[in-house]
């Protein structure tokens, strides 16, 4: 007979003593508690764990009134669903009781509390989701999710179609799980299920189709999943922008970063794959219910004018200063990236690629200058306030920027002089 799967040893978060004493407590008098879902599975995947989510046989009142006993602080966060939110050592814990789903209508369902472990592992998403772990590692599995961890399969629980209609959110969750946790090709009857219900994205808030896409782009490789998101019909549907435009930039981009150590950007590669028009992309935003700095730098991305690969270093500072450092960086690392896929064919796309590669270096380097002078300067000369001292202040600062940023305090009075005599 086989020795149980276990979480690896190393796992420092499972050895937690807050972590530890609430499955204790959870687990007294029959009562049983388990580690469920996303800690278990990145353990398995061998991925950092970042929240512990408990499953409990107690109800949700007896799981507040245990943690109370302990002096820890319980918080009903969705005590109607089952989930109670408790904090130990300073660290929230969501737990919550296991459940049955009652009814559904295709985004929340109403449920009832039960113990049956199978049951609430299989009202779940994915295999993957679905796995449990005692207090001291021993693996519980249910539905298969060990052997699709190891396959690196993603599969829904059951029936694909069935587990989308109670929950269409689970079309994009399909995807963002694939992006992260997937290889080769997806579950084959998932993606049917996936391109057949489409339509249900359309009920969901746009605020939860942004959070999923944005996971989806924040994942190491996303060019795959959203290859067969486009397949599906399911990029169009939330992403109608990228439908002409295209993905082929993700490519490129993810190996770009990879090559020159840049960090991961969502907002980057969404830029990669939807088209510099700026009355689009504040639709898009609008839409999608963007931050308002997420709806910004798009919109001011839109807006800059493309660098060439042959732009001086003072004309890029005279950029950087008047315009929007972020939406030039931006637009220099999306350039840089079309100009490297390029050049593996293309030596003229090379030279361009190591231009453009010297212009983001100054320009992530580049320090603003501070305008040597002020108001009450030209006040002090003589000038009264009002718009004539705006247009000199602003003439002045003109000369400044063309001369490279040159001019020094004295001789910007010296022309605010003569500016004034004339």
């Amino acid at each position: 007979m086989s020795e149980p799967l276990k979480i690896a040893d190393g796992a420092d978060w499972l050895r937690d003593r807050h972590l530890q004493r609430l499955l204790a407590v959870l687990g007294e008098d029959g009562e049983q508690a388990r580690i469920a879902g996303g800690a278990v599975r990145n353990a398995l995947f061998g991925q950092p764990v970042a929240d512990v989510d408990i499953a409990t046989t107690t109800l949700p009142e007896e799981t507040m009134r245990r943690a109370m006993a302990a002096g820890l602080k319980p918080v009903p966060t969705g005590i109607e669903h089952g989930t109670v939110t408790v904090v130990a050592g300073g660290q929230p814990f969501e737990v919550t009781t296991l459940r049955a789903d009652v009814e559904t209508d295709g985004r929340r369902a109403k449920v009832s509390f039960g113990r049956d472990w199978a049951r609430d592992a299989e009202r779940r998403d994915f295999t993957i989701n679905a796995l449990y772990a005692e207090a001291d590692g021993t693996v519980i599995d249910l539905v298969g999710g060990v052997a699709d961890i190891a396959a690196r399969r993603l599969r829904f629980i059951g029936d694909a179609e069935a587990r989308i209609r109670e929950d269409y959110l689970r079309i994009l969750r399909f995807f963002r799980f694939f992006a992260w946790y997937g290889d080769g090709r997806p579950d084959a009857e998932g993606l049917k299920a996936c391109a057949r219900l489409k339509e249900g994205l359309d009920r969901l808030s746009a605020e939860r189709v942004w959070s999923e896409l944005k996971k989806l782009l924040s994942a190491p490789d996303p060019a795959r999943a959203l290859l067969w998101m486009r397949q599906a019909g399911v990029l169009s549907r939330i992403l109608p922008e990228s439908e002409k435009w295209g993905i082929d930039a993700i490519h490129g981009l993810v190996e770009a970063e990879r090559a020159l150590g840049w960090e991961p950007d969502a907002m980057l590669r969404l830029e990669s794959m939807v088209p510099p028009d700026a009355a689009r992309m504040k639709a898009l935003a609008e839409r999608l219910r963007f931050s308002g700095d997420e709806a910004n730098r798009l919109q001011r991305w839109a807006l800059a004018s493309a660098v060439g690969p042959k732009t001086t270093e003072g004309t890029l500072a005279k950029r950087l200063y008047l315009g929007d450092r972020q939406a030039t960086t931006d637009r220099l690392r999306l350039a840089l990236v079309s100009a490297r896929s390029r050049a593996v064919q293309d030596d003229t796309a090379l030279i361009e690629a190591g231009g453009l590669s010297r212009q983001l270096g100054f320009a992530l380097k580049w320090q603003r200058p501070v305008f040597p002078i002020k108001g009450a300067d030209l006040t002090a000369l003589g000038v009264p306030a009002g718009p004539r001292l705006g247009r000199q202040l602003k003439a002045l600062e003109t000369a400044w920027i063309d001369s490279g940023f040159a001019l020094d305090r004295a001789g910007l009075l010296a022309r605010a002089e003569k500016l004034i005599q004339d």
